[in-house]
């Protein structure tokens, strides 16, 4: 028959006596329940846009991106590397921005760091920014506190109002 296993039976409390383990009664059921640990939410890996592709278009994830092809076109990501070989023409928007690569095109992010490989041509916009020696680059920094928010950039002028001439009075 059946044997009940001692593994996860608790050890007697006194080595001196120890008890024999009661045989359970028929009536008795041996079903143990377990509930399952919340296993922490694991991080997808980022998507990788590998050397041999070409995109025309734009680009929108909530996750990570790495490119190390050509992309013509706007990238939004939480995440984004640009590799070493990539180019992009368009514009990056992005938590963390790391650029290894050619940008052509305003970046703006919370975290923005150049490589020394990096070749940017185009703004800046971050909060904070990292520039290490050997990168190039072409174009104006400015800093804000939310670089992300891409309504109301553009500085706009108040529209004139219509004075009263005159003839008008």
């Amino acid at each position: 028959m059946f044997s009940k296993s001692k593994i996860n039976e608790p050890a007697p409390k006194s080595a001196e006596n120890p008890a024999p383990a009661a045989a359970p009664s028929p009536s008795t059921s041996m079903t143990t329940t377990y509930a399952p640990a919340a296993a922490p939410k694991a991080k997808p890996p980022a998507s990788i846009l590998s050397a041999d592709l070409h995109i025309k278009g734009n680009l929108k994830t909530t996750g990570d991106i790495q490119i190390e092809g050509q992309v013509d076109g706007d990238i939004r990501a939480h995440l984004l590397t640009v590799g070493e070989g990539a180019t992009v023409r368009g514009e990056l928007v992005a938590d963390d921005v790391v650029i290894n690569g050619r940008i052509v095109g305003r970046v703006r992010g919370l975290k923005v760091r150049l490589t020394s490989t990096a070749r940017v041509e185009g703004d800046i916009i971050h909060k904070t920014i990292a520039i290490e020696s050997g990168a190039h680059f072409e174009g104006s920094v400015q800093r804000q506190d939310d670089p992300l928010n891409t309504t109301g950039t553009a500085k706009t002028l108040p529209k004139p109002t219509a004075m009263p001439t005159d003839s008008q009075a």
